[in-house]
């Protein structure tokens, strides 16, 4: 097994050894405000229930707390970096409209994103207070179990994520290619453990075969501590 331990936000990639190349890293986004008394208004249906939440986006120190689509809309066309294109604001309103209470991100630029998140909170303050996830009683069991409630709890920081998995390598002087047990440890800036997760496989993804296998987030082979808040998540 190969163990490589990598600390990163914007780290020259050219410095990666001959040992840590073979692994990868990941990346994150941001939060902001709205109005002192946002208007909640149903976004969602599922068979005669209407959840009520707002949405939170974040781009880097850019964040924003808002109830309606187009209010997420017109806060990321403000932004100049993100191009906003009529396939990503479609992908967007249908993330929106959809039973989908998962986090969701978009990259605009290698290991550059920005997060939208789903939530019952009505104000900044409470988003930040751990009241962020929307989770309805009708999603089942399965999706409330402790384990992905850990990994989706909203907790800007820094993260240390540790994954054990597959990297197919080449078997010097044959030609022939091997799975190879591989763990990878990194710190990273995230504000959950399931976007430290995603954040470090995007970066393997980019540095290893493509052939190479990634567990779940969930499974034994994906292991990640809360480090501390950071001071500047930029």
């Amino acid at each position: 097994m190969s163990i490589a331990t990598w600390e990163f936000e914007s780290p020259p990639l050219h410095l990666f050894s001959a040992e840590i190349a073979q692994l990868v890293e990941h990346n994150l986004a941001k939060v902001g405000v709205a109005g002192p008394s946002p208007v909640f208004r149903s976004f969602f249906r599922k068979t005669t229930i209407f959840f009520i939440m707002n949405l939170y986006l974040r781009y880097f120190d850019r964040e924003t707390l808002v109830s309606t689509v187009d209010e997420a809309i017109d806060f990321l066309q403000a932004i100049d970096e993100i191009e906003m294109t009529p396939m990503l604001e479609a992908d967007i309103r249908d993330y929106v409209a959809s039973d989908v209470f998962y986090p969701k991100r978009y990259k605009i630029h290698p290991r550059v994103y920005f997060i939208i998140i789903k939530t019952d909170a009505a104000t900044m303050q409470d988003f930040k207070e751990k009241k962020a996830v929307h989770t309805p009683e009708n999603m089942g069991a399965k999706a409330t179990t402790p384990i992905l409630a850990r990994l989706n709890e909203i907790r800007p920081g820094w993260y240390e994520g540790t994954i054990d998995f597959k990297r197919v390598t080449q078997i010097p002087g044959t030609g022939k290619f091997q799975y190879r047990d591989t763990q990878f440890v990194a710190c990273v800036k995230a504000s959950s453990g399931m976007e430290c997760y995603e954040r470090i496989v995007d970066h393997l993804r980019e540095r290893v075969d493509d052939r190479s296998q990634f567990p779940a987030a969930k499974g034994k082979c994906f292991k990640f501590i809360y480090l501390g808040k950071a001071k500047n998540l930029n």
